[in-house]
């Protein structure tokens, strides 16, 4: 008959690889996670449509006209 297992006995750590790989794993899917909601809503979305021009659709820096000639916001 044998002998039960020690409850003294070591216990087994996984090997390094796998410790590293469940880290980057998870890094990962929370880099995922936070993209979704980057995507859901990102803030100041509205103000970078205003600041491109309506003809050519170029960002508009400062408050002269664009490249393209156009002067008007609308």
């Amino acid at each position: 008959m044998p002998s039960p297992p020690s409850r003294n006995a070591p216990i087994t750590r996984g090997s390094a690889c796998d410790v590293l790989s469940k880290i980057i794993l998870l890094f990962l899917l929370a880099m995922v996670v936070l993209a979704f909601f980057g995507k859901l809503r990102f803030p100041g979305q509205s103000r970078l449509k205003s600041a491109r021009c309506p003809r050519c659709s170029r960002f508009r820096l400062g408050k002269g006209p664009c490249a393209c000639g156009h002067s008007g916001k609308a």
